[in-house]
């Protein structure tokens, strides 16, 4: 049985370099046992070996039985650099992705974009799905305070649903960080918090019902999406605001969506099964951040109650359907 880690995250070496050689805005130090640490609103990153060596990746992979990752970038995104950085970074980011899947036959990957920069943002997803074989790529919560459904990007998804794109929608800093700064608070709070309003926000807004062969993927079981559909219903059914862009209940769109199972509970798994499907339900890990876990990924699902089919294919049948592995 293919196992395949949808969610996880990777830094490639040559973005470390140029952060250590001053092409970045970003604070970075070494700690002490010779990690790159990453510095950025409300967080940071330790950059541990997974994080940046692919040839360690690989044995950590098959010691836990994982036929498959897909990687993709993380924080703090290309877009807190000024624009003509993030685009050369986020080229190099995908360039670099290109050749560990080309070469690496246990990655594969998601292409990351320089969203502070709409138009190039469309030219490089453009760039990454005709000449890079990816199948889409991962977009932040949120680009600086900018949601994701404004309307700057509205190009940028009408080359998507050209392309058919998958877009995985993963948490970045919040608006209202300020307000998550002690208890690490900001990812364990602040990011699904942050993927729930950018949902809502492409679903209102009517993206999802404009571009309807965009395939969307949300991290963190979809942070409370399933748990909060019904309420987002309500405000259907209450609010003219909440009717002006669709004709239908948002939980309509949602249960269109792809989660993922980075939620190691296997009751919070089963409560976005039951909202949606199991075929819409994608193995994750959030490896390797310290919060991340391949065994818990795999000790969670394999404590549902469900058949073995529908086990296989959490674990990795449907996301070798959704990107064609």
């Amino acid at each position: 049985m293919a196992i395949i880690d949808f969610h996880n995250h990777f830094y490639p070496p040559s973005y470390l370099t140029a952060v250590r050689n001053g092409k970045s805005t970003l604070k970075h130090t070494t700690d002490d046992d010779g990690n790159p640490v990453l510095y950025y609103p409300g967080d940071y990153n330790v950059v541990v070996p997974g994080h940046r060596d692919v040839d360690f990746r690989d044995q950590v992979m098959a010691e836990h039985g994982i036929s498959t990752q897909v990687l993709t970038f993380t924080s703090p995104g290309t877009h807190v650099e000024a624009p003509a950085t993030a685009v050369t970074l986020a080229k190099q980011i995908n360039d670099d992705f290109a050749e560990i899947k080309a070469s690496k036959p246990r990655f594969t990957a998601l292409a990351t974009l320089p969203l502070n920069d709409p138009r190039a943002s469309t030219a490089e997803l453009d760039r990454a799905m005709t000449q890079l074989g990816f199948k889409g790529v991962m977009l932040f919560s949120n680009v600086n305070g900018t949601a994701l459904s404004d309307e700057c990007y509205w190009p940028m998804y009408e080359k998507a649903n050209e392309l058919g794109a998958v877009l995985y929608i993963h948490p970045i800093h919040p608006v209202g960080v300020e307000a998550m700064t002690e208890y690490w608070l900001m990812p364990l709070l602040g990011f699904v918090f942050d993927t729930t309003l950018a949902a809502a926000k492409i679903v209102f807004s009517g993206v999802a019902e404009r571009f309807p062969r965009i395939t969307w993927v949300l991290a963190h079981l979809g942070g409370t999406v399933p748990y909060l559909a019904e309420r987002l219903d309500r405000g259907f059914y209450a609010f003219e605001d909440c009717r002006r862009h669709i004709d239908r209940p948002p939980s309509e769109y949602l249960k269109r969506f792809y989660y993922d199972t980075v939620n190691f509970d296997p009751k919070a798994l089963q409560c976005a099964i039951n909202f949606t499907d199991i075929s819409h339900v994608l193995a994750g890990s959030d490896y390797p951040h310290k919060i991340g876990s391949l065994r818990q990924m795999l000790d969670s699902i394999n404590g549902l109650p469900i058949s073995d089919q529908d086990r296989a294919d959490i674990l990795g049948n449907n996301t070798a359907k959704l990107l064609g592995l």
